[in-house]
């Protein structure tokens, strides 16, 4: 009789604890995330249909959850409401990833209303957008805790006070911050994280013409923090003259505070300013490989250890940018960058601090291509030399038979474009691994595929 109850449990737990999928649209049983935000269990997915969900808020309590848009982009327009006051969407499970969500128009009393409020440990956003919130994303203390933010676009966040902004990481152990745009927050700083450890990689952050941020990046506790291939910019309108700020509160997060800026194009707009702004007792600031353009102090505050190398400081006309009034910050051939990198080494934690990646507009990201020694800045010069497909380290190989550009891969191809540098689509292709270029003018271009498994691939080529 024991055996047989004992079956039944066991039966009975695995049933419990089998993953669910959900539908949430206009069509399915339920219109509204919030119909499904309190039946979810632990595991289980929510895919919701692409469109407009309007004034609908609520709360995710479950661990491991995984809510999707998987047609398109879910669009949770909040017009004004939020959830207990805090955001549109409060997490408080632990483990979730989002993906593929528009966030807008949230509000609070607090003026602290986020697209997503974290509470939970552990937050993976992917390929969302973020825009006219009080906040992106909001996040207080928690412990232990990592917040990936990827893929991603913050636009005009910010309730104009100066203390909320694009995105708020408060005090958790990790934030990784890779291949966004956050661009025009509304006073407020483009990125503020009070994290204990930031990697903040190959991102497009800035101004840009009209935007009247604060900092670009503001990292106000110190701790060990690695800002790398950034593209980074300050505009004419900014309402705080500094665009990187390190401890400036105080270096309260856990030791060392060691600060690498690495490899990144900075661009101020401004008359004056401040490029880079750190307490004093830093612990470490290594600047390497970074293109500072414009007008402006470098460096402010002084650190126990100073160790700077293989920057480049130009005004913006002399830097050799493709074309600074659309922010395409690659560097022209006969730039003094090229080639005048010094190896950065690795930080204290072992990280490794040679430039790997590239920021492609918008929110994405392409393969650094090194064909000598490695360049100054975020962007690596490339020789029109060929047509051929610049790094073959995968299975993956692009190449030009006359006017047509063919692609090979072990892999089947659902679809591929060919867009400009910045960022506008030229050509695409469905489901054919050919594609004619004879239209193409002589320059460089991203060949973006996506694959029938889902993956997209970015490569860099170069007509000549």
């Amino acid at each position: 009789m024991r055996n047989i109850s004992t079956i039944i449990l066991v039966l009975l737990l695995v049933n419990y604890t089998k993953a669910v999928v959900w539908h949430v649209g206009a069509a399915q049983t339920y219109t509204m995330p919030s119909q499904v935000a309190p039946l979810v269990n632990h595991g289980d997915t929510v895919n919701i249909d692409a469109g407009t969900y309007n004034s609908n808020v609520c709360a995710w309590n479950k661990n491991n959850l995984l809510i999707r848009c998987i047609n398109g982009m879910a669009h949770l327009k909040s017009n004004g409401l939020s959830f207990g006051d805090k955001g549109i969407w409060v997490i408080q499970g632990n483990n979730t990833t989002i993906d593929h969500i528009e966030f807008s128009l949230c509000t609070s009393t607090s003026q602290n209303g986020a697209g997503i409020r974290q509470e939970g440990q552990n937050l993976i956003v992917r390929s969302c957008y973020f825009h006219d919130n009080e906040n992106g994303i909001l996040a207080g203390v928690i412990t232990p805790c990592k917040i990936t933010v990827e893929y991603s676009e913050f636009n005009l966040n910010g309730a104009g006070d100066g203390y909320s902004h694009n995105l708020y990481i408060g005090h958790v152990d990790t934030l990784l911050f890779r291949y966004n745009y956050s661009h025009h927050c509304k006073i407020g700083h483009e990125l503020k994280s009070r994290a204990n450890v930031n990697y903040i990689l190959y991102n497009r952050i800035g101004n840009e013409a009209s935007g009247t941020a604060s900092r670009e990046i503001d990292l106000p506790n110190g701790g060990l923090s690695i800002v790398m291939g950034n593209i980074i910019q300050q505009g004419v309108n900014t309402t705080n003259s500094g665009i990187i700020g390190y401890g400036l509160e105080g270096l309260s997060n856990t030791a060392p505070h060691n600060f690498y800026l690495i490899n990144n194009t900075i661009v101020n707009e401004k008359t004056a300013g401040t490029f880079v702004a750190v307490q004093n007792a830093t612990g470490l600031y290594k600047g390497y490989n970074n293109i500072f353009a414009g007008t402006g102090t470098l460096l402010t505050g002084t650190p126990t250890v100073l160790d700077t190398i293989a920057n480049k400081k130009y005004t913006i006309a002399a830097a050799g940018f493709v074309n600074s009034a659309t922010y395409n910050y690659h560097i022209l051939s006969g730039c003094s960058a090229i080639n005048s990198a010094t190896t950065a080494g690795v930080a204290s934690n072992g990280y490794n601090l040679t430039p790997i990646k590239e920021y492609f507009h918008p929110a994405n990201q392409v393969n650094k291509v090194i064909q000598t020694t490695l360049d100054i800045g975020a962007y690596e010069y490339i020789s029109p030399t060929s047509m051929n497909e610049l790094n073959s380290k995968t299975d993956l190989l692009i190449f030009v038979d006359n006017t047509l550009l063919k692609v090979k891969t072990t892999e089947k191809i659902s679809s591929f474009n060919i867009f400009d540098m910045s960022g506008k689509l030229i050509l695409d292709k469905k489901a054919n691994e050919t594609i004619n270029v004879s239209s193409l003018t002589k320059g460089i271009y991203i060949v973006s595929i996506i694959k029938e498994n889902g993956d997209k691939i970015n490569r860099k080529i170069v007509i000549d």
